[in-house]
């Protein structure tokens, strides 16, 4: 693996930067293993970063590498053209097919940088109905994914819509560079050795895992104006973060960049009111100011200043949709919130506060958590949904304390920073 060390990273060209980008991806993300197979999505868009991918995982090793490409103009004219019963569709067998290829051992790799209000303007019913449907279709290869039976990671590509979203005053041209300047930075391609960057960065939030797991928390409680929330967590909870290793024996790093350390919370045991502290970019989307109360582990209100309509739709798509899945802490002073933007990318914004995640529960956050049964991790308090939606409640304005069983608090965060 090339560290290239004696660069002068100030003086790097976009190209190579984005060739570094492409390497963290596939010997950070993914931590590739020779002779695997690679299924990876991106948008047109995202062609340049993916043609770069390929080549280092066919370095890597890699015996087959397999991208399947999306189209946000495509996704638009089925809004707009389609049949009302094409909306609860989906191409099932090419999800079965996805799900095929990781049961036989393949890796996973998405760039995400969709428009993040591409489907502003259309039907939320519509909206609704086409995401319940691809989620129904995509759970047997997402029960893989979240399960980590396999190593999986997530990149992120500048496209114009995203970019010109984060820099609406700019010219396209001058979005894109400041767009992939925060990309590159967020992702650490732009310091001397980026691989051994994401080491140290491991090694400082696995520490920070160490030190939760030691504690054993029974809850968590987030304070702040319009939160006041606990967060009850699973039996026999475990934190996780950074790098972690798959059901598979490979090492990955799921998402490009991370910041948070996260575990599973216990889906009856949330209750009282959080505000979001950023908005959600979902499908196409833009829910902003989400103001909602848990009763019994159960959201049972809900408010949104923008896109209430497709929230509403969201929290009804099953059962478990409703409740959490996923409760992560990030300290407010991360690179991505210093960087000041709003990425409209839960990847990234997600990365700048701590949040929570309503829907489908990791395995991997449990002791023991492989090895268990669904009905196993269900008896301790997992969640299960089609769904998995990151949004963030953190800010500095947060505090954030430990529960023991009795109730005794410990602080862990004071205005969004670890104590």
């Amino acid at each position: 693996m090339n560290t290239h060390s004696g660069l002068h990273v100030d003086t790097l060209s976009h190209d190579v930067r984005l060739d570094r980008l492409a390497e963290v991806a596939v010997h950070v993300g993914l931590g590739l293993a020779e002779g695997q197979e690679l299924v990876m999505t991106a948008s047109l868009d995202a062609l340049p970063l993916a043609r770069r991918i390929t080549r280092h995982a066919y370095a890597a090793g890699a015996c087959l590498v397999t991208t399947l490409f999306t189209d946000e103009e495509a996704s638009l004219m089925r809004f707009r053209e389609g049949s009302d019963s094409s909306f609860d569709h989906a191409a099932g067998w090419l999800y079965e097919g996805m799900a095929g290829a990781f049961r036989s051992g393949a890796a996973r790799l998405a760039i995400s940088g969709e428009n993040p209000t591409l489907l502003a303007g259309e039907d939320p019913e519509k909206v609704s109905r086409a995401n319940r449907a691809r989620s129904k279709a995509y759970m047997p290869a997402l029960s893989l994914i979240a399960g980590f039976d396999i190593n999986w990671t997530i990149v992120s590509a500048a496209s114009p819509a995203w970019a010109k979203a984060v820099f609406p005053e700019d010219p396209e041209e001058i979005a894109m560079a400041k767009l992939w300047h925060a990309i590159f930075a967020a992702s650490r391609v732009d310091t001397p050795d980026p691989v051994a960057a994401w080491r140290e960065h491991n090694d400082e939030l696995s520490r920070r895992t160490r030190m939760l797991n030691g504690n054993r928390f029974h809850s968590l409680r987030f304070h702040g104006p319009g939160t006041d929330l606990v967060i009850g967590l699973a039996d026999d909870h475990e934190w996780a973060g950074g790098a972690s290793t798959a059901k598979n024996g490979i090492v990955c790093n799921a998402n490009i960049p991370t910041e948070e350390v996260f575990t599973t919370p216990h889906r009856m045991r949330v209750d009282g009111v959080v505000r979001s502290t950023k908005p959600l970019s979902y499908q196409g989307t833009l829910i902003q100011d989400i103001a909602v109360r848990f009763e019994a582990g159960r959201i049972v209100e809900a408010q949104a200043r923008t896109g209430l309509d497709v929230l509403s739709k969201v929290l009804d798509t099953d059962e478990g949709s409703r409740r959490l899945g996923e409760v992560a802490l990030v300290p407010h002073s991360s690179p991505i919130s210093k960087s000041g933007l709003l990425f409209f990318n839960t990847l990234y914004d997600e990365n700048a506060a701590s949040h929570i995640a309503l829907g489908q529960s990791y395995s991997k956050c449990f002791v023991n958590g492989g090895s268990l049964s669904a009905d196993e991790l269900a008896a301790r308090g997992a969640n299960a949904s089609l769904i998995h939606i990151d949004w963030m409640i953190g800010s500095g304005e947060i505090d954030v304390d430990g529960l023991d069983a009795a109730g005794e608090a410990r602080p862990v965060m004071r205005g969004g920073e670890w104590v």
